[in-house]
């Protein structure tokens, strides 16, 4: 059963820091490379971090040097640190298999997301 659970997010002041976490279920995870999206209202959604089954990463322009991402395959989970937040990073962030998973008869399957905002 496919499953993504994103926990984390909250409201903090320009210049803080969050780190996201996603637990992924098994069939998702394992040797796929796993990433983090984020959607900003009237956006589309983006990829902003990702990770390989062998931990190679990559970022988007606007995260390189402020965001980290990193995997822990015995639990299952991926996260996100997130450091010297700016406003314009406020959206909401969800985890998926780098490309998004693709449920048969569904569709792209995303999870709740955990919604991330960045005062000034």
């Amino acid at each position: 059963q496919v499953q993504l659970v994103e926990s984390g997010g909250g409201l903090v002041q320009g210049g803080g820091s969050l780190r996201l976490s996603c637990a992924a279920s098994g069939t998702i995870f394992s040797i796929n490379a796993m990433g983090w999206y984020r959607q900003a209202p009237g956006k589309q959604r983006e990829l902003v971090a990702g990770i390989g089954s062998n931990s190679n990463t990559n970022y988007a322009d606007s995260v390189k040097g402020r965001f980290t991402i990193s995997r822990d395959n015995a639990k299952n989970t991926v996260y996100l640190q997130m450091n010297s937040l700016k406003p314009e990073d406020t959206a909401v962030y969800y985890c998926n298999r780098v490309p998004p998973l693709v449920v048969a008869g569904t569709g792209t399957y995303w999870g709740q997301g955990t919604q991330v905002i960045v005062s000034s």
